[in-house]
């Protein structure tokens, strides 16, 4: 007797967890899906048309976060040494005029011992040059040792100056050379203030004059460098609104403007430079070099819409699911196909399909059960 009871129970138990799943479970075939109104209702689904929405018409281009290039310095030097110290990194600020790094090379004493020599002499050339001056102005002396007094004079003169613009480069003072103070160690100053990026520099390598020790970027000058195709230029005007990603970064839509435009095509991939104005608080949260997808606005439109949430995307096709019909306490919706136009934020544009129109009923929430 406990054993038939046991079966019984058993037999009850099973059944009903059949019926539990059918009931949650949609009902799909070739033409139709299927769901009840108990369903409908405890995965709250929604129904409605399309409605017409504002859409921005926008042209698609691709490009980078980057600096004018008078925003952007390479530090190198005219004559090469050894890196004596330097105590910065990739990402360390920098004001104008600071110490970066120091270099050694006993070529900066030959310079200097050059320069001295000639401050030296040219006291005594400068000083003979006056005398042949006056002597041949009184006809005591020959034009020949004037001339050549005053031609001694002027190549030493030039010598000087060179040699004397040549130490200021590498930041020796020239004034400390006469007093004979000279050193085999230079300074290397920042020339702008910004962040440092790139950093060749380490402590004993020796530095060649066509090396980039390392390179500085104003990062308040971010700005936009967009490719745009040649079919669509003559649509972006400046003061126009880029809405753009930072695709490998975040799904996060920044906002900028177009500031100039090129005026001539570059590469063979036919395309123009547009330069992008970005707001100054959202320079802090990116990065030089970061590849960006953008939306230029070129005109605005109204247009068929459902929510975004409503498309389901599959193969790289659209559907909507379409209410055919509604009977026994169920809906029955069909898959349709839709080719989409613009999107925003909230709605996407429907601009082609024969089944659909602003009176058509479609399921705008629950999608993602349903087409699953």
């Amino acid at each position: 007797m406990k054993n038939t009871l046991y079966i019984f129970a058993l037999s009850i138990v099973l059944f009903s967890c059949k019926e539990s799943k059918t009931e949650e479970a949609l009902v799909k075939d070739d033409k139709s899906i299927m769901v009840t109104v108990q369903q409908f209702k405890s995965s709250a689904m929604e129904i409605a048309s399309p409605t017409e929405q504002d859409f921005e018409v926008t042209i698609k281009a691709a490009g980078k976060i980057d600096v004018p290039p008078q925003n952007r310095a390479k530090v190198t030097t005219f004559v090469g040494g050894n890196v004596k110290s330097t105590t910065l990194l990739v990402g360390d600020k920098v004001t104008k005029g600071e110490a970066l790094l120091t270099l050694e090379n006993t070529e900066f004493l030959d310079i200097q011992k050059d320069y001295l020599e000639v401050a030296e002499k040219i006291k005594y050339l400068k000083s003979e040059y006056e005398r042949q001056k006056t002597l041949f102005d009184e006809k005591i002396t020959s034009q020949k040792n004037y001339l050549k007094a005053e031609s001694d004079y002027r190549v030493a003169k030039g010598m000087y100056q060179s040699l004397r613009a040549k130490l200021s480069l590498l930041n020796i003072s020239p004034s400390n050379v006469e007093k004979g103070i000279l050193t085999s160690i230079i300074t290397i100053y920042s020339p702008m203030s910004g962040d440092i990026v790139v950093m060749n520099s380490n402590v004993g390598m020796h530095v060649a004059p066509s090396d980039t020790m390392l390179e500085i970027i104003e990062t308040d000058h971010l700005h936009l460098e967009l490719n745009v195709f040649e079919k669509d230029i003559l649509k972006v005007k400046v003061e126009q609104d880029i809405n753009f990603t930072v695709p490998e970064a975040t799904k996060e839509v920044f906002n900028a403007k177009v500031h100039l435009v090129g005026k001539s095509i570059e590469g063979n991939d036919r395309t123009i430079n547009v330069h992008g104005h970005l707001d100054d608080k959202m320079k802090q949260r990116l990065i030089t070099g970061m590849f960006v997808e953008a939306a230029i606005v070129v005109d605005s439109k109204k247009g068929m819409a459902i929510p975004t949430e409503a498309l389901i995307t599959e193969n790289n096709k659209n559907f909507v699911l379409l209410l055919n019909e509604e009977k026994n306490n169920s809906y029955f919706f069909k898959k349709v196909a839709v080719k989409i136009g613009e999107k925003s934020e909230k709605y996407v544009e429907i601009i082609s399909s024969d089944q659909i129109d602003s009176s058509s009923k479609i399921l705008i929430k629950g999608v993602f059960d349903m087409a699953n």
